[in-house]
């Protein structure tokens, strides 16, 4: 059985956090799909990077999570996905953060079976025109 690290994030970090966030297969899946420039990281980085998390397996970062007003930010690198990574960071991550959130796009199905599949229900919906 793997075993993966959860980790604090660290400014090493930083460059791998928003090249899977900007990364076309793992954007989709977000709410806000915009490009994040690296200066525009970097300060991010420097507000919020000690609400972030890194999740390692044998040393090699696979994916990130973090919590911002209690709102989860979570993404696994496509290369990993499907190894339960994901449900292993919430799972850690609520233990840190139990009243924290997840805003999930309904479209998103993915997103919302990883986090049903952590105990989180479906509460509201928000329509758009």
């Amino acid at each position: 059985m793997v075993e993966y690290q959860l980790v604090q994030n660290e400014e090493k970090y930083w460059n791998f956090i928003r090249s899977l966030r900007n990364d076309s297969r793992v954007k989709k899946g977000f709410i806000n799909q915009k490009h994040i420039e690296p200066q525009e990281h970097f300060f991010f980085m420097e507000k919020h990077g000690q609400k972030f998390h890194i999740c390692l397996d044998n040393g090699i970062p696979v994916g990130y999570i973090g919590v911002i007003e209690d709102d989860i930010r979570v993404a696994t690198h496509p290369d990993y996905q499907g190894r339960g990574i994901a449900k292993f960071m919430v799972n850690q991550l609520m233990e840190r953060y139990p009243t924290s959130i997840a805003k999930v796009k309904i479209e998103n199905e993915a997103s919302l079976r990883l986090f049903e599949s952590c105990g989180f229900k479906r509460k509201y919906f928000i329509l758009e025109k």
